[in-house]
């Protein structure tokens, strides 16, 4: 199952993403993941939360300029060269990988990775066939 990311434009002003972070601490969303990535004018703040929809309807009501898209979520063992057994499914299966962004969960000795393919469903069943534990949105809420 593919999950619900939350992607915003943020201006690259001082406390700009502190603004967007308390709309949503305001509303009572929790963030699970993110990423932030810039030019030396905006960035792309790309967001795994609790309430996607809950989010959405909180940046819109702030004027955000917000996006709601899809991504996998792929967790496996914390050790070295697991995650580019993971990008290998991948590769050896001609899908290219737009962005990615991962996080430990140190306690479970798992490491997570969120990834944007150019196809995610053919994505998704690759990662599904060679055995990689896909993640459901309530899942990553629970690490």
């Amino acid at each position: 199952m593919l999950i619900d990311q939350i992607s915003i434009f943020v201006s690259n002003q001082q406390g700009r993403l502190t603004d967007i972070t308390s709309v949503l601490s305001d509303a009572g969303i929790d963030i699970r993941a993110f990423s932030l990535a810039d030019t030396t004018e905006f960035g792309i703040l790309r967001l795994i939360v609790d309430d996607p929809d809950g989010a959405m309807e909180a940046l819109k009501g702030n004027n955000l300029i917000v996006r709601k898209t899809k991504v996998i979520a792929a967790r496996f063992g914390d050790t070295p060269g697991s995650l580019n057994k993971v990008l290998q499914y991948l590769t050896d299966a001609n899908i290219p990988i737009e962005y990615a962004y991962a996080f430990v969960t140190p306690e479970n000795n798992e490491a997570c990775v969120i990834l944007r393919a150019g196809d995610n469903d053919l994505a998704f069943k690759i990662l599904a066939e060679n055995g990689v534990k896909l993640l459901t949105s309530g899942d990553i809420c629970k690490l």
